[in-house]
């Protein structure tokens, strides 16, 4: 594995040069790197995360127009975050945002710490987001390891360690601290993301045109997408669920999620749990799904199969298979579900999850 030390001080220099010069003329015009703003970068990097930049954008916008400051954030309730959250999925990431805006006004009067350890202490702050921050609004030069990073360094010096390993990320700290301009690291950091997602890609990379093609080494052994070495994620468990479309003159049923675990607090029909029963008849688990809705609910339903497609939705280690089951009935009291019954699936001011869209859509295309 080729280490940091082959490179001379006039070679780190040059390339932080043709980085920066690349930088400048090609950066991306995203709107939140249109000032420095802690606030603003938090935001945005705390959506990147599993999710793509292009996709960001319009959330970011929505989300900068609903709470414009932190102190925005903070005073308002979950929902109403989850709610402008909609549709990004990962819904962890918008509670933590709110709770480390509420602990910059409740703890640190809304002063932002500036150093990479003490943003580490907010919410859902992790090594790359704290990075980021500091880099990026406070001109500390901390590296900001995420994918490109790792893709971007690995095949720049062909490391060889394993990138899903958490010692692995020290390493590639400890050589970053090294080649980090100084000056300019947030400018550095960024132009690493950029050249990561443009001439260094996962996916048909472009090494030869890259503006640091001189510093490739897996270029000139021809080994570029050989890195980063990564051990391959395991299939995601298969869970399979009932959905209850149950529909009433008060509207349709949704229960709101339990505080804690996959999907926390947010809004979708009931779901019921099939997996003890998927060897037996359909008829007779749809029965089995009917009389445990109406323990919960307090009430029984005339579920039936909805002959819908399979609605699938997958988490990062999980996939749901959902069988859409439907209800006609009249409308019940919920004394015993957290839920409620509105007049519309799509048009409502409840925060839903986007299996719960997907579970419309399929609905939506069968009456058509």
């Amino acid at each position: 594995m080729t280490t940091l030390l082959t490179w001379s001080p006039t070679k780190i220099k040059a390339f932080r040069q043709a980085l920066l010069t690349w930088y400048d003329a090609n950066r991306r015009d995203l709107p939140w790197r249109v000032d420095h703003d802690p606030y603003h970068v938090m935001v945005s990097e705390l959506m990147l995360q599993q999710t793509q930049v292009n996709t960001v954008i319009p959330y970011y916008q929505r989300f900068m127009a609903a709470f414009p400051t932190v102190a925005a954030l903070a005073a308002d309730p979950e929902p109403a975050v989850l709610k402008a959250w909609e549709g990004l999925g990962y819904y962890s990431r918008a509670r933590n945002l709110h709770r480390a805006a509420k602990q910059l006004m409740a703890d640190y009067g809304g002063q932002w710490p500036t150093t990479a350890a003490g943003l580490r202490e907010l919410a859902g702050i992790g090594p790359y987001t704290a990075g980021a921050i500091a880099s990026i609004a406070f001109n500390q030069p901390e590296p900001a390891i995420d994918g490109n990073a790792f893709r971007v360094f690995a095949r720049l010096f062909c490391i060889d360690a394993d990138i899903t390993k958490p010692a692995t990320r020290q390493l590639f700290a400890d050589l970053i601290r090294q080649l980090i301009d100084p000056q300019r690291p947030g400018d550095f950091n960024q132009a690493v993301m950029d050249l990561g997602s443009s001439y260094m890609r996962a996916k048909d990379p472009d090494a030869a045109h890259s503006p640091v093609a001189a510093f490739d080494e897996s270029l000139r052994t021809d080994t570029v997408l050989a890195y980063p070495v990564k051990t391959k994620k395991a299939r995601p468990q298969v869970v399979p669920y009932f959905a209850l479309a149950i529909h009433s003159p008060a509207g349709w049923l949704l229960e709101q999620r339990p505080s804690k675990g996959l999907l926390a607090n947010l809004w979708l029909m009931p779901l019921v749990a099939r997996a003890e029963w998927v060897k037996q008849p359909l008829a007779e688990q749809i029965t089995l799904a009917a009389a445990e809705f109406s323990q919960r609910a307090g009430h029984t339903v005339p579920l039936r199969a909805a002959g819908l497609p399979l609605v699938r939705h997958t988490f990062t280690h999980r996939q749901w298979q959902l069988t859409i089951l439907t209800a006609e009935t009249a409308a019940f009291a919920l004394d015993f579900l957290p839920a409620q019954w509105v007049p519309s699936l799509s048009a409502t001011n409840l925060a839903l999850p986007t299996v719960q869209k997907k579970l419309t859509q399929a609905i939506q295309e069968g009456q058509a």
